[in-house]
């Protein structure tokens, strides 16, 4: 099996990282092509991938074709490539609001003909712990449903969802890393604020939402459970979770979120 990536960008080489540490397939099955020979080389250095000239000549060769272009050039790109990708070639677009019916008909598929899978990866599946929403169009069968997710959850935990659900996988999941991160960097300053060196003011507030995610993925409590074994009667976390209500923590993060997927659902 041969994996094409045309673009090579973060979320691409993140992907090819956890295929070739998994051994989903060889170094040398994989595929790329990118705009700039900078990308392409830093890509065949880094993993030992097949670095090809043009977009085509990834499609002609590729058995899953991954598109990790920006969502602006996804009409250019599939243009160039519609005539070169083989008929039953798995073809896997990571952008967001490109629904499956949409890109079927760029590659002038029928909605039952073309095995199209629509995913939604985040910036985490770098150090392996990404988290994927995916749904399948109706040409994908059981056995090729397998091999993309292998290939997703190589680089994290891939989860099945309803086409429907896909912009709200973008909120929730696919963007929001960078909340977490505004958050962690929040606590870090105000640990600095209180005298602690910036250094471990990171490490201190970074690994306590390390923690308190997988306590959350591994115990199977809901929540609020957690939240409530952390605040004693009268002690200081229900004092700094009495403020976040009042600043509106809750409905700022359910906003931004709401506003996340309204973009999503315009592109």
């Amino acid at each position: 099996m041969k994996i094409g990536f045309i673009g090579l960008g973060n979320m691409a080489t993140a992907m090819i990282g956890g295929i070739v540490k998994k051994g989903i397939v060889k170094p040398e099955e994989i595929l790329g092509s990118s705009r700039t020979k900078e990308s392409l080389q830093k890509a065949v250095d880094a993993f030992g991938i097949r670095g090809m000239e043009t977009n085509e000549k990834v499609a002609e060769e590729a058995d899953v074709l991954v598109l990790s272009v920006k969502p602006q050039m996804y009409e250019a790109v599939i243009g160039e490539i519609r005539d070169a990708v083989k008929n039953d070639t798995i073809i896997i677009s990571i952008a967001p609001g490109k629904t499956i019916s949409w890109l079927s008909g760029l590659f002038g598929f029928s909605d039952e003909e073309g095995k199209i899978v629509r995913c939604m990866p985040n910036t985490p599946a770098l150090v392996g712990e990404g988290c994927t929403g995916v749904c399948f169009g109706q040409g994908i069968n059981e056995r090729e449903k397998e091999t993309v997710m292998d290939i997703l959850n190589s680089f994290g935990k891939a989860i099945e969802v309803a086409e429907h659900l896909m912009d709200a996988v973008g909120g929730v999941s696919g963007s929001s890393p960078a909340y977490v991160f505004l958050f962690i960097e929040a606590m870090a300053d105000a640990a600095v604020a209180d005298g602690m060196p910036r250094k471990q003011a990171y490490e201190f507030a970074a690994q306590a939402v390390y923690g308190s995610a997988k306590m959350v993925l591994e115990t199977g409590m809901h929540p609020a459970e957690l939240k409530d074994m952390v605040c004693s009667p009268g002690g200081t976390t229900i004092e700094a979770i009495r403020v976040l209500e009042e600043k509106g923590f809750r409905s700022a993060v359910i906003e931004a979120q709401k506003a996340c997927v309204t973009k999503s659902r315009g592109m």
